[in-house]
């Protein structure tokens, strides 16, 4: 092991509890160990899940958030008691391995529940919502200290919660916390003063407007978190520990518009000012921990950082935060290994959480102490498959129902929370594979083959692997992408997979294959515009063979085209977004965390972007736009970019003994390509 990481690998204490090392497997949402959106039950997967992860020298575990209450039914998770017999016995099995494990406890979500279209219309149909009810209580659900407007539904005002519900739940905490003690669980995380959920609202001026004795004063907005461990201790006693998620600072510029790093804004939720004093008076009333980071479903990019984010960047605020408390503290947020030892051996930090790079690879700490980095299978922070939780302009929460049920999987390792879905059976009869084209799809399909004992032989028709990963990791804020890329490689190498560099394969009927899985990709879609000849193939654009210039067109405000103009933007050039959309990467799947950064550097760096809108004609030194209602723009230009997207490009059709799979079977992101990989690969 690197010697510099040493102290991630130090003993300390959470209240009496011993934690043997500084990491901490953070919550993360669908990881519950008592189900998700069905009637709480104990979750198997999820057990199954951390108990892998408990075996590979995880220090402390924080599985997801469990909800007091039922998503689904409406019943209390203190009613359900023969789930906690379960959780005791799984409990010693966590116990062999050293690690320790907190179970998280919400309030709920308030504004920021993601409702999808169809509850939407339960909140709208206050007959639709009545009948549904026993059921799905989807008025509960966003209910928030006073009427907000939702985070995800334009247009639509959620309810106060009375008091009477807000005493409900805090006796729900205390009892559940009792239930979580004596099934031998070393402790509880109240969830949350965080990430503007339930108990954030109450904290914040902006989102807390009530005049009783939960609104107002300082005081009164952090009762709610204070009556709750204080209910807890009473409950448990004072030595039990009860850790509580927070946000530093709020990091939000107002309803759905969060503050990018660097930017000189208003503050309308917690100060840095105020946290100062928050965590003093958090500490005061009990909690034992604080496991910390930044923002709000309004600046959602600071708790669930995509790439565009720096690496470590709550850091500096968490340091921050832990002068005034006495209790440990611990940050999460695209923390690096080395980065975070260093702020333990200097004080600065007790814990250092990681969450998502836990559903990437379960063995990554055990590489890193066997010093195997470069075996780490790398979290690319995609959200593709663990946070799926899209919306855009006139559509709520546009999530796949099979995702809202199964959150917390990943786009790169498939068996992540599906565990019976996807498994590496030996084959029955070894065969002779051939796989056309090297990209991510072709790679994978031969590593999962080659492991399921197959003899397997890679073609690829340029001098190297990859495809148009390549090209498409070229940003600077993508060195999580060209780390997969060399991963890739070197288990293609490590599995002796044999590669045939430099082969084109136009006739698959010429190789020795009992099956042959085609991965050849994709090729751009074509526009009818006049001069688009002109016009610059966003993938020919990212390997780097074109001059740009400065004024730069981009045909396709999708997520290539936003990242192209991004990265434009951020080298000094000047980018302009056309789009025929009435909102820019309005698309099912990609994360709001993701697509809101990109959305609000726009605003802030004023990007000219024009929506609805599309191109009439290219000019010598300028592009003709068109809006829906007729009305023609002239841009000045240098270059003009497109990125409309692909149509698949297979060589051949998928038969008995022929399979398709990447973009070559349906143009998708990473997720699509390596579960479909996968899926073939079971197969053969």
């Amino acid at each position: 092991m690197d010697k510099r990481l040493q102290p991630l690998f130090t003993p300390w204490k959470i209240g009496d509890v011993e934690i043997k090392n500084r990491i901490v497997l953070c919550p993360m949402g669908g990881t519950s160990l008592f189900g998700w959106m069905e009637p709480n039950k104990f979750d198997e997967e999820s057990a199954n899940f951390f108990l892998e992860r408990a075996k590979n020298n995880v220090g402390l575990i924080i599985p997801g958030i469990a909800p007091l209450k039922d998503t689904i039914g409406g019943r209390w998770l203190y009613q359900n008691k023969k789930m906690f017999k379960k959780l005791k016995d799984y409990m010693v099995e966590i116990h062999k391995t050293g690690a320790k494990l907190f179970v998280q406890l919400t309030a709920g979500f308030g504004r920021s529940f993601a409702i999808t279209d169809s509850l939407l219309l339960l909140i709208k149909n206050k007959v639709l919502g009545k009948i549904a009810k026993p059921i799905i209580d989807a008025s509960y659900l966003c209910a928030s200290p006073s009427e907000l407007p939702s985070r995800w539904a334009e247009g639509v005002t959620v309810r106060a919660l009375t008091k009477q519900e807000i005493l409900e739940m805090v006796d729900a905490f205390a009892k559940t916390a009792k239930l979580c003690k004596e099934a031998g669980v070393d402790g509880v995380e109240v969830h949350a003063v965080h990430e503007g959920y339930l108990l954030d609202q109450f904290t914040t001026p902006y989102t807390n407007h009530r005049t009783d004795e939960y609104g107002g004063s300082f005081e009164n907005r952090y009762r709610f978190a204070v009556d709750v461990v204080k209910a807890i201790k009473s409950a448990c006693g004072q030595d039990y520990p009860v850790s509580l998620r927070y946000s530093v600072t709020s990091k939000t510029k107002g309803f759905d518009s969060g503050a990018l790093p660097d930017e000189e804004y208003t503050e309308v939720g917690r100060t840095m000012e105020e946290s100062e004093k928050a965590v003093k008076y958090l500490q005061d009333a009990g909690y034992d921990m604080l496991n910390a980071d930044n923002g709000t479903y309004d600046a959602w990019y600071w708790a669930h950082p995509p790439a565009y984010m720096p690496q470590n960047c709550n850091l500096k605020d968490v340091e921050h935060i832990k002068q005034f408390v006495d209790i440990p503290v611990v940050c999460a947020g695209r923390m690096e290994p080395l980065v975070g030892a260093q702020a333990v051996q200097e004080g600065k930090l007790d814990g250092v959480g990681f969450a998502r790079q836990f559903l990437t690879d379960a063995e990554w700490v055990t590489k890193l102490i066997e010093d195997r980095p470069e075996d780490i299978l790398p979290c690319i922070c995609c959200h593709n498959a663990c946070f799926t939780m899209a919306h855009y302009k006139g559509v709520a929460n546009d999530q796949a129902f099979d995702d809202v049920k199964h959150m917390s999987r990943c786009a790169l390792n498939p068996q992540t929370m599906q565990s019976k879905k996807f498994e590496i059976k030996p084959a029955k009869q070894p065969k002779k594979v051939a796989v056309i084209g090297g990209g991510i799809g072709g790679m994978e399909v031969a590593r999962v083959a080659t492991l399921r004992g197959h003899d397997v032989t890679i073609y690829e028709k340029t001098d190297s692997l990859g495809g148009v990963f390549v090209p498409a990791s070229v940003f600077d804020f993508k060195e999580k992408d060209r780390q997969l890329i060399e991963y890739y490689k070197r288990q293609i190498q490590k599995l002796n997979i044999k590669v045939e560099f430099n082969t084109e394969i136009n006739d698959i009927n010429q190789l020795d294959a009992d099956e042959v899985v085609i991965a050849t990709g994709a090729k751009p879609k074509t526009l009818h515009i006049s001069g688009i000849e002109s016009a610059i193939e966003a993938v020919d654009y990212l390997r780097g063979n074109e001059d740009i210039g400065d004024k730069v067109i981009i045909i396709g405000g999708g997520l290539t085209g936003c990242e192209i103009a991004y990265d434009l933007h951020k080298k000094g050039k000047h980018p302009v977004i056309v789009e025929m959309k009435n909102d820019l990467m309005a698309v099912r799947g990609l994360c709001l965390a993701n697509s809101s950064y990109l959305r609000d550097y726009f605003k802030w760096k004023q990007v000219p972007v024009y929506l609805e809108s599309g191109v009439k004609e290219i000019k010598e030194n300028s592009v003709v736009i068109v809006d829906k209602s007729g009305n023609e723009t002239e841009l000045e230009k240098d270059a003009v970019i497109v990125s409309v997207g692909y149509n698949p490009a297979p060589i051949a059709k998928a038969g008995k003994h022929t399979h398709i799979v990447g973009d070559a079977y349906e143009v998708g992101n990473l997720r699509t390509v390596i579960w479909r990989a996968w899926e073939v690969a079971q197969k053969l």
